[in-house]
């Protein structure tokens, strides 16, 4: 194997440990999930398909399959953590180093994949 296959494997197996947890999060203690969502005064029934929307991507991020499809997951996760940045940035929250390693994680996966499984 390749460095590059070992980075871009890597990279998209934290990414998808990051989102998959969420998910699991996201779906497991909706309530306290629900309760954050609305200390951000987020709409607190985006919840459940936030969770939905998070595992369909890392789906079709490790599928690549459609090529258009896996580019807006990237796309979606790309923003979701763009956002919870600012969110957490915004509240002063210390938990904002995890939304920063994911956008590193979701950029070295994208890029790399390109090289790796074109």
């Amino acid at each position: 194997m390749t460095a590059r296959k070992t980075i871009y494997w890597i990279a998209t197996g934290l990414l998808s440990v990051l989102f998959l947890y969420s998910a699991y999060t996201y779906l497991t203690d909706t309530a306290v999930i629900e309760g954050t969502y609305q200390d951000y005064q987020y709409p607190s029934y985006l919840v459940i398909p936030m969770a939905l929307a998070k595992v369909t991507a890392i789906f079709f991020i490790v599928l690549r399959r459609p090529k258009w499809v896996m580019e807006w997951a990237y796309a979606g996760l790309f923003f979701d953590l763009v956002l919870a940045s600012f969110a957490l940035y915004k509240i002063g929250d210390p938990g904002l180093t995890l939304p920063l390693f994911g956008i590193i994680f979701l950029l070295v996966s994208y890029f790399f994949g390109k090289f790796v499984r074109p």
